[in-house]
C-alpha cells in the first residue's frame, strides 16, 4: 500500500523538477524566429568541465564533488530531514553526503540525460544508482543547478527524489569505517 506522504513527496519531487526544466526553458528564445546568441566562451568552458566530472564520476575515475568550491553552497530542495541549505563543502558532505553514501556498498553510478550551460551556470539531469548495505537497489533521478565561477561549483541547487534518499538512509546500516 502505498502512503500519501510518499505520493505528496513525489510530486513534489516531480514539481520541483519542472520547476527547473522551467528554468531551461525561460534561457530559449522567445520566439521561433528570434536569433540566438552564439555560446559564449563562458559556456563551452563550464559545460566541458562539468560534462568531464560526470563522465570521470561514470567512469569509476573521478567525483563529480572535486569540483566544489571549499565555500560552496548547496541546497537540497523538498522536504525532509536532508532538505537544507549547507554552507561550505565539509558541512555538505558531512550532513548532505555521507548519511546515503555511507550507506552504500556501491558507489553511486550516474548517467547523465543533458547537460545545459548558459554563462555562469551549467544544469545536469541525470539518474543514478547503487547498491545499498542491505543489498538492495537504489535508484534516483536529479537535476543539479551549478553556478560556476574559475573552473569551480560555487553554489548548487539540488532536485532530486527525497523519499528514495530517506528509505535507504532509513533502512540501512553505514558501512563500516
Amino acid at each position: 500500500m502505498i502512503c500519501v506522504s510518499m505520493i505528496a513527496s513525489r510530486a513534489a519531487a516531480a514539481r520541483n523538477v519542472l520547476i527547473a526544466l522551467a528554468f531551461i526553458v525561460s534561457v530559449a528564445p522567445a520566439q521561433a524566429n528570434a536569433t540566438v546568441a552564439p555560446a559564449s566562451d563562458a559556456n563551452v568552458r563550464n559545460e566541458a568541465i562539468v560534462r568531464e566530472a560526470f563522465e570521470q564520476w561514470a567512469a569509476g575515475s573521478g567525483n563529480v564533488f572535486d569540483l566544489l568550491s571549499p565555500d560552496v553552497r548547496w541546497t537540497i530542495h523538498g522536504s525532509g530531514p536532508v532538505a537544507d541549505t549547507y554552507n561550505g563543502l565539509e558541512d555538505f558532505v558531512q550532513r548532505g553526503s555521507v548519511p546515503l553514501v555511507s550507506r552504500l556498498a556501491s558507489p553511486l553510478k550516474p548517467r547523465v540525460h543533458h547537460v545545459w550551460a548558459v554563462e555562469d551556470r551549467v544544469i545536469v539531469r541525470f539518474d543514478a544508482s547503487a547498491t545499498t548495505t542491505s543489498g538492495a537497489p537504489y535508484r534516483n533521478q536529479f537535476v543539479w543547478i551549478f553556478w560556476m565561477e574559475d573552473g569551480s561549483v560555487v553554489e548548487a541547487e539540488a532536485f532530486l527524489d527525497l523519499v528514495a534518499y530517506q528509505e535507504v538512509v532509513d533502512n540501512n546500516e553505514p558501512r563500516q569505517q
